[in-house]
């Protein structure tokens, strides 16, 4: 029996969202769109938008470095 891991493109979000106590059809009502469009974001079949990260970076108070997991830094950038 082979096993299949999945490697998540960005865990950090999914991380963010379970950490919070958030479910897909939560953060799929914030940003608009539906569940199973979130959830391919999520594992990584579809591309999150810049503007779903720029949402979802305002909404867990973190920097889009950070969702995309360029830094472990989570405090967002000032404003400009």
């Amino acid at each position: 029996m082979i096993m299949r891991y999945e490697v998540l493109k960005f865990e950090t979000i999914r991380n963010l969202r379970i950490d919070g106590g958030y479910t897909q059809q939560q953060i799929a009502e914030y940003l608009h769109i539906k569940q199973n469009t979130y959830s391919q974001y999520e594992i990584g079949v579809l591309n999150y938008p810049i503007e779903a990260l720029l949402k979802l970076a305002d909404f867990y108070g973190v920097s889009v470095d950070y969702l995309l997991g360029r830094t472990d830094v989570k405090t967002p950038y000032p404003p400009k």
